[in-house]
């Protein structure tokens, strides 16, 4: 899942990104709403953490820009406004939740997440494909049976991976949906991941490489 947040209070937009990367989503930050507009104009996001009240550019206004596009980004808002008319006000502009400030980082984490499931094809949150048994909700995989101990990144590799259900799977698809904008898009960081995560899936092999198209489970 790849998220974006757009907070101006620096320090919790860092800590909230921190804690979403923890949950195996690839996460980018921007703290105004004319950096938000600029990154959703270019980049897609399954999922829009934004706050309300932005500097440069009212969230508002993001909010309408992106709706306004046909985005399939889902938004939550948050702002420290918690009235039920402000919180209907958010609602009626677009946004597809609102979380009024200050909010329980767990509650933050399962809203963030539901959202995501609905900006993505509908699938079951438990995956299974060659053996391979992946929950979505636990971050928690095995194969026949052992359980798998990967490290998020992997995880979130092998996620999109079965998501593909046996079609090809790009280099760049797995950067932009497991890694946030920060990567280098020239590093071999894809194919060390993939390297470590064949390993732990063990034999007989199932991550197929594809010469000059990517991989495929």
């Amino acid at each position: 899942m790849r998220v974006l947040v757009a907070e101006d209070e620096r320090d919790l937009a860092d800590l909230v990104a921190v804690g979403l990367r923890r949950h195996a989503m690839a996460v980018d930050v921007v703290y105004d709403g004319v950096a938000a507009s600029e990154r959703l104009a270019v980049s897609d996001y399954d999922v829009l953490v934004l706050d309300r009240d932005l500097p440069e550019m009212h969230g508002d206004l993001v909010c309408r820009e992106l709706v306004a596009r046909g985005s399939r980004t889902r938004i939550l808002m948050m702002t420290a406004a918690a009235a039920v008319p402000e919180r209907v006000a958010g609602l009626g502009m677009g946004a597809d939740d609102y979380l009024p400030k200050p909010f329980d980082y767990a509650e933050l984490v399962a809203r963030v997440q539901a959202l995501g499931r609905r900006s993505q094809a509908q699938v079951p949150p438990v995956l299974m494909r060659h053996g391979i048994v992946v929950d979505t909700h636990r971050l928690q995989a095995s194969r026949d049976g052992r359980h798998l101990h990967l490290s998020l990144k992997e995880f979130a590799v092998l996620e999109v991976l079965m998501r593909a259900d046996g079609a090809v799977v790009s280099s760049e698809r797995l950067l932009e949906e497991a890694w946030d904008e920060n990567v280098d898009p020239f590093t071999t960081v894809v194919r060390v991941v993939v390297s470590r995560l064949r390993a732990k899936l063990g034999d007989p092999p199932c991550i197929q490489t594809v010469p000059g198209a990517g991989y495929v489970l």
